[in-house]
């Protein structure tokens, strides 16, 4: 510490600086406090030469692990120089940036030291403003991609919107080290908190995720919350697959280093009884010499020798037939070992194929269960394609009602063009005709209204299957989320694939939801207009009753001659009756095809609640079939253990009768007379 705080006034002596107070204090405390590695400048305002003068002391190695200035009121220029200084550091492993106002030349600092810095394992920016330039924190973010040694970041309360979340999610894929990120108290919303789910369909490794205070739906906080738990889940058992494989390496090793002490005791075996075969012939040797020795000396003796040479050359004939057998039997050992390793390698190669057959049939279950989501996928299509027919009939019901409310006021208008005319020509039955008049006018208006009431209600009716369907789109839409969940845990890398379909798949249902939206924002303001023209239309004709009254006085004057077209007039007016029969049945007939579309998206309901239940009843399956595959796994584990006991047993019990055979031979205990 004497020595950094050395350093530190002969650098400020050089730039011709004054050394600042507080930067000495903190060294003078660190100094006292016994050699401590943290250094804390918080709270206390650094100049930007004083941030030049400490990045270059932090641009060697120190033996500060923690750097702290937080709440430092750092400036651009001061940061950069301070963050220049430590991209070739070495030694420090916290960095707190709390609190100092960072923006576009400090977000594009903090990217370089990221690319260049390798030992920084926890980085604290909260309280800055690295959000508020685009281009800047899209640097930071490639910067965080390419890092490979940070695990803590802290971004609470910097100003990210959506596209900064974008370009995080992007980084997001390509780092593979970070495991925890806090963005709390931003403004990523909608769309930054899908771009950064999409991220972790990649990133296995981020295991915190803090994302309160963005204006996040709950759906997709959920969302992200599952992903966090299926990437803890998945180190979970990375770790135990480890500690698995480190044991079974060691019990392999431990068998290994057994099976080579087993061989190498059964050679020292053979070896003694080697050497105790040479020690056996050389006795024999000798004593043969002593016997011809004995033969050239003692001539006189040769018949009583005879008979003992004859006894000798008996012993040494068995001797050799026992060494005949003995080698025999090494020889039936060494055929006995190798059989019993080629069955032993047969064993393997058997397991080997059992579990390349095994790893065979889960991949085709996989494939069954991508088909499946095919299906699913195909039939979420063919609703969307029904919805939509409906919603072209709907367009062809609002064109039918345009149709007939413009046909209805062509008519309205010819009778009245005709009433007019026959008006002018009779003034005869003037008040009997009035109240004709009046009655069909009342009738028309009426029919009207119930028509346009009748039109409402089935517009409301259609509004209501439309909010239906929207509600069934977005059962189905929960149903594909649970099923990717339930894919990304069964399926692996084809998961991340399988999501980003179903993430388009969506974004075009919603923009078709948005689209029918509009479709029925047109028709109400359609049905307004159309009230407003029947609004428009009743002004008409009270103007018209004003000029019938008009008119009644030159009624007077043509009554002799609408004598003659009064049955004209009844014909005219049968056959207006005639024409709204016809038109009332029309809409009954359309009304009875509503009712058949009622039915056949009751019978869509059914199918798909049925689809559900077989899906579900599927998932459950495959689970029971995955836990029977691992209870084999560990009955098959279970017999090559006691294969190998067995084996170990007999290897003993071998060397044992090696041994009792060896020490029980005569030529153990037998010894040269003198």
């Amino acid at each position: 510490m004497e020595e950094f705080r050395q350093t530190y006034l002969r650098l400020c002596k050089d730039a011709g600086l004054e050394p600042q107070e507080s930067v000495l204090t903190q060294l003078q405390e660190v100094r006292g406090a016994g050699g401590s590695t943290r250094l804390d400048l918080a709270g206390h305002s650094l100049s930007a030469d004083t941030c030049a003068v400490l990045g270059r002391v932090l641009h060697q190695d120190t033996l500060f692990t923690e750097v702290v200035l937080s709440d430092c009121m750092l400036s651009e220029e001061g940061a950069k120089l301070l963050l220049n200084g430590l991209c070739s550091n070495t030694t420090v492993k916290v960095l707190d940036l709390k609190g100092n106002n960072l923006r576009g030349s400090g977000a594009e600092t903090l990217g370089k030291l990221l690319v260049r810095n390798k030992t920084l394992r926890r980085l604290i920016l909260e309280w800055n403003a690295l959000g508020v330039w685009d281009e800047a924190f899209s640097i930071f973010c490639e910067g965080l991609g390419s890092n490979g040694c940070l695990t803590q970041l802290d971004l609470r309360n910097n100003q990210i919107n959506h596209q900064g979340a974008a370009e995080l999610s992007l980084a997001l894929k390509r780092n593979g080290t970070l495991q925890e990120l806090d963005l709390r108290w931003n403004n990523i919303g909608l769309l930054g908190g899908r771009s950064i789910l999409e991220a972790l369909q990649q990133n296995r490794i981020l295991l915190q995720l803090h994302m309160a205070g963005n204006n996040i739906p709950s759906d997709t906080l959920k969302a992200l919350e599952q992903s966090m738990g299926h990437n803890s889940d998945r180190q979970s058992t990375l770790r135990e697959s480890r500690c698995r494989s480190q044991v079974l390496t060691k019990e392999i090793q431990n068998l290994k280093n057994e099976k080579g002490r087993q061989f190498i005791s059964l050679m020292d075996t053979i070896d003694q009884q080697r050497e105790e075969m040479g020690r056996v012939s050389r006795t024999s040797s000798v004593r043969a010499g002593h016997l011809q020795d004995a033969l050239s000396e003692r001539k006189s003796a040769v018949n009583s020798l005879t008979a003992k040479l004859a006894m000798t050359e008996a012993a040494l004939a068995m001797s050799e037939q026992k060494a005949h057998n003995l080698g025999e039997l090494l020889t039936r050992m060494k055929m006995e070992k190798g059989e019993q390793q080629e069955r032993y390698s047969r064993e393997m190669k058997k397991e080997q194929e059992d579990s390349v057959l095994r790893e065979g049939k889960l991949l085709r279950e996989v494939h069954t269960t991508v088909e499946k989501n095919l299906q699913l996928k195909s039939k979420v299509e063919e609703m969307e394609r029904r919805c939509k027919a409906q919603q072209d009939q709907i367009f062809e019901l609002k064109q039918e009602l345009a149709n007939t409310t413009a046909e209805l006021k062509l008519r309205l208008a010819q009778a009245e063009e005709r009433l007019e005319m026959e008006k002018k020509r009779s003034k005869h039955a003037l008040d009997d005709l009035d109240t004709l008049r009046q009655k069909e006018v009342d009738h028309m208006n009426r029919h009207l209204e119930e028509s346009e009431r009748s039109l409402q209600d089935r517009i409301l009716k259609l509004e209501g299957q439309r909010i239906q369907l929207e509600e069934e789109l977005s059962r189905t839409k929960a149903a594909g989320v649970t099923e990717r969940a339930q894919a990304e845990e069964e399926l692996g890398k084809v998961r991340a694939q399988v999501r980003l379909e179903e993430q388009q798949r969506l974004s075009g249902m919603e923009e078709k939801l948005r689209a029918t939206r509009q479709s029925r924002d047109e028709s109400q303001t359609h049905c307004s207009q159309q009230k407003q023209a029947i609004a428009e239309l009743q002004a008409k004709n009270g103007q018209q009753s004003l000029e019938m009254e008009g008119l009644r006085r030159r009624i007077q004057e043509l009554q002799q001659e609408l004598s003659g077209k009064d049955q004209e007039k009844v014909a005219e007016v049968s056959r207006v009756r005639v024409e709204l029969q016809e038109q009332i049945g029309h809409l009954e007939a359309e009304r009875t095809a509503q009712g058949g579309l009622k039915e056949k998206i009751a019978a869509l309901e059914r199918e798909m609640k049925v689809l559900g239940s077989n899906h579900r009843e599927a998932i459950l399956d495959k689970e029971s079939e995955i836990s029977s595959l691992f209870e084999k796994l560990r009955l098959r584990e279970a017999e090559i253990q006691r294969m190998r006991e067995d084996e170990a047993q007999r290897a003993s019990f071998l060397q044992n009768a090696i041994l009792t055979y060896v020490q029980g031979s005569p030529l153990g205990h037998y010894s040269p007379k003198k």
